[in-house]
């Protein structure tokens, strides 16, 4: 079963989601949080990306840091910018992306269900990036930004939802400078957050779309209160965190691309000779970016040329569902015994390009510095669901999800 909850959301006031709302604090470096945030003091990068109000020699995990996110959070609230709801309820966020739709539920699940791995994942996280969103919610006292969370499609939840969007105005709606819309809207009603809830509870199991960092890091503060506050009731408001949740049919997973700095000590015609025992190789004509068009496909850049591979069906027919992976078949064939990358994870040679950047850059990055680049086909949502039932966990950088959600559009505080 899940358990899903509705909350009282600390969100934006009347006529604020656009000014408030920021991309999610790990998809930009300092320098680039600090430009998007710029003349806009209502920005949610204020709280979620605090360093950018202080001294450019503070370090990113400086106490100072944790403390200021603190302070523009009161701050904000104490000015009216965020509101919070006086009753629990759940939320509708949709977004519409060049015409495709996601709708997700916002609502807060159990950190029980995360440790008894009832909410799945198919990551590893690093400890480093772990600690500092410990920091982060243990010094605000809240879930600053959702857990992006996914289940098989209900149809009847997917029928309320939709129906209730159908016959109620929503309480903020504006398309971002990125080009994707938002909307959100408050189910104030109690039946229908029932039926909602009860529905859920019939549902097997929820899976981390985006966020294991997050999760894990808001499992570990409500573990903390705990200790900080035995005697709080079981359905404390920290033994809970927020997340939106999205059927599996909804979601788009774009490539998530390799680019290597060079070619661990090998000419171009060595190492593409090398590929040719595990994949059939195609130069292709022209500069047209290669985007793969089918599984086990990769598109090669290399010397300023374009090339096709095809993985020989012995490198992932009859493999186990991570074997199968197009991410697995390229670090288990070239980039961990031809490259010497192998630990992608920690690997200083490795970048990882998101699909939304466009293939372009792949060519680019090589033709100014050298080595190569994979472009990749995405991973499939089956494949997340399948990894994760099966309790595997996928190379890092697997999936590019589209669009991000947006932080600040929604808050839940920790001791309600």
């Amino acid at each position: 079963m899940a358990i899903v909850r509705p909350f009282k959301s600390l969100r934006p006031a009347a006529g604020k989601a656009a000014q408030v709302a920021s991309l999610p604090y790990d998809v930009m470096n300092r320098a680039e949080a600090k430009a998007m945030a710029a003349g806009n003091p209502d920005s949610f990068l204020h709280v979620v990306r605090s360093e950018i109000g202080l001294p450019d020699e503070v370090s990113d995990y400086d106490p100072q840091v944790y403390a200021k996110a603190k302070a523009v959070l009161e701050q904000m609230t104490a000015d009216g910018v965020l509101v919070q709801d006086t009753k629990p309820m759940f939320y509708i966020y949709r977004q519409i992306m060049n015409g495709r739709v996601q709708t997700g539920l916002v609502a807060t699940v159990a950190v029980d269900e995360y440790l008894s791995n009832d909410i799945k994942k198919h990551e590893l996280t690093l400890e480093v990036k772990e600690q500092d969103r410990i920091n982060h919610f243990d010094a605000t006292d809240a879930n600053t930004e959702p857990i992006f969370l996914t289940y098989r499609e209900n149809r009847e939840i997917s029928k309320l939802l939709n129906d209730f969007i159908k016959f109620n105005n929503p309480t903020a709606g504006f398309t971002s400078e990125d080009n994707i819309t938002h909307y959100t809207w408050a189910i104030d009603d109690d039946d229908l957050n029932a039926r909602l809830e009860q529905l859920f509870a019939g549902i097997d199991a929820l899976y981390i779309a985006d966020g294991h960092h997050r999760s894990a890091s808001a499992a570990k503060v409500g573990l903390k209160r705990r200790e900080q506050f035995p005697a709080a009731p079981a359905d404390a408001e920290f033994n809970y965190f927020m997340a939106v949740i999205f059927p599996d049919e909804d979601l788009f997973i774009m490539d998530y691309n390799r680019i290597v700095k060079d070619l661990n000590g090998l000419s171009a015609e060595d190492f593409t000779k090398a590929l040719q025992k595990g994949f059939s190789v195609r130069k292709m004509e022209g500069k047209e970016p290669l985007r793969p068009k089918a599984k086990a496909h990769f598109g090669m850049y290399l010397e300023g040329c374009w090339y096709e591979l095809a993985a020989k069906p012995e490198l992932y027919q009859d493999k186990d569902p991570y074997d199968r992976l197009d991410v697995s078949i390229l670090q288990q064939n070239v980039l961990s015994p031809l490259l010497a990358i192998d630990d992608p994870r920690t690997s200083k040679r490795i970048d990882f390009v998101g699909g939304i950047r466009g293939l372009q850059e792949l060519a680019d990055r090589v033709d100014a510095v050298g080595g190569v680049a994979f472009s990749m086909y995405p991973t499939t949502m089956a494949e997340l669901l399948e990894i994760a039932d099966a309790e595997m966990t996928m190379p890092p950088k697997s999936t590019w999800f589209e669009p991000k959600l947006r932080s600040g559009l929604f808050i839940h505080l920790l001791s309600d």
